[in-house]
């Protein structure tokens, strides 16, 4: 029995970006005929267009999509979330971990969708600063809670692999509202993204 994948894709955006990265090949000197090549510029049509999902992805109807009433109101922390983005500046992926925490006002959400929020920012060009902040505006305004933190630390193809070429940087970026602008709060959640539980 023969293997065959299925991807559903927008086949007129698929095309033009198949066109067009085949000119940015030819452009670089590369024989786009060749076994290598020949298939290369759909594949990688296909796999911006993955990488760019975002765009076509509502945040704020995920969340309110899993939204539940419930009298909690201590701290909710989801760390370690991993994501994979492109810088806007050069096309280059950056990717890290994603912590998140949010203090219920009698409402909680389905702990996935903290995870799907992410992925929903982060498959878009991106500045880690930007994704940081669009995280935390997301659950502030869906979920109107006591506060909301959001911590990523991401590594940059951009800054490893060209440029100043250092391999063991690492940017770490946050954004805090309500409760978690209190130095004790935000304290808390540091430490308890910092720590490992055994």
């Amino acid at each position: 029995m023969n293997y065959k994948k299925e991807e559903i894709y927008n086949a007129d955006g698929i095309e033009t970006l198949r066109k067009n990265y085949t000119e940015i090949l030819k452009t670089l000197g590369e024989d786009t005929s060749r076994d290598g090549l020949e298939k290369t510029p759909e594949r990688v049509a296909k796999a911006m267009h993955f990488l760019t999902q975002g765009y076509h992805m509502d945040a704020d109807a995920i969340l309110k999509g899993a939204l539940f009433k419930e009298n909690h109101n201590q701290m909710v922390v989801v760390k370690d979330i991993e994501l994979y983005s492109l810088c806007e500046h050069h096309l280059l992926p950056f990717y890290g971990r994603a912590h998140i925490a949010y203090i219920p006002n009698g409402t909680i959400v389905g702990l996935s969708k903290l995870a799907r929020i992410v992925d929903v920012f982060s498959r878009r060009l991106q500045v880690q600063e930007r994704l940081t902040i669009q995280v935390r505006d997301a659950l502030q305004n869906a979920l109107q809670p006591l506060g909301v933190a959001v911590v990523i630390e991401a590594k940059h193809l951009c800054m490893m692999m060209r440029g100043v070429s250092k391999q063991n940087s690492v940017t770490t970026t946050s954004a805090f509202t309500g409760e978690f602008e209190k130095e004790a709060t935000r304290n808390e959640f540091i430490k308890l993204i910092s720590s490992t539980l055994s």
